[in-house]
């Protein structure tokens, strides 16, 4: 019992991302990610039952934390561009910072979400709900164009993604040689500013 006190489910968690990440869902092995997190796997199955309840877990976890950051973007007072210049923000830095994310998600995507519950389909679907918050009150104001909230979601979150994901093909791309009027590089903070840029412009009223 006090060795079950020990282990951290936030350290089996961790080893679950690299895991489902590198492998997928179907791929993805109980006994490498319990030999990964260095516990048994009675004790994974003990905090989380199932390699099926961990994955959604994991998932529920992180549309979570994604959701509270731009739920707290929502709620600030900033004018209508600097939140989403913030929201932007958010979501590189949340994408950047949690090298699992682009792997898991852009496999779910493709697979149709065949491995999402109710519970963890709810805890996604808070992520575009509070972009939307962000946005609307600046297309009341007049400030931002009528767009469908899902629309400017995945027009936000969707380069975001395939640029982190991307980053061991570019390497190979640019390894050819320079892009025609570009450096032999990119990197993330100057494909957000350029990124940010455009979706301020796609985003803008035209009576703005």
């Amino acid at each position: 019992m006090p060795r079950r006190a020990r282990v951290s489910p936030e350290k089996i968690l961790a080893a679950a991302a690299r895991e489902f990440a590198q492998r997928g869902y179907a791929g993805a092995r109980v006994d490498r990610i319990a030999r990964l997190a260095r516990v048994n796997k009675a004790m994974l199955y003990y905090h989380f039952g199932s390699k099926q309840e961990l994955y959604r877990h994991l998932l529920r976890h992180t549309f979570g934390a994604v959701a509270a950051d731009l739920e707290a973007i929502a709620a600030s007072s900033q004018p209508h561009s600097a939140r989403l210049h913030a929201a932007v923000t958010a979501l590189a830095r949340f994408v950047e910072t949690r090298a699992y994310f682009p792997s898991i998600m852009l496999r779910e995507v493709a697979e149709g979400g065949t491995h999402l519950d109710a519970e963890t389909l709810a805890a996604l679907a808070a992520v575009p709900r509070s972009f939307a918050a962000i946005l609307k009150p600046g297309v009341d104001a007049g400030h931002f164009r009528p767009i469908h909230p899902l629309a400017a979601y995945f027009t936000s979150i969707a380069p975001i993604l395939m640029f982190v994901a991307s980053a061991p093909l570019r390497k190979r791309i640019l390894a050819h040689g320079p892009m025609p009027g570009g450096g032999h590089a990119l990197e993330l903070p100057a494909f957000l500013a350029d990124f940010e840029a455009s979706l301020q412009r796609a985003f803008a009223s035209a009576t703005a």
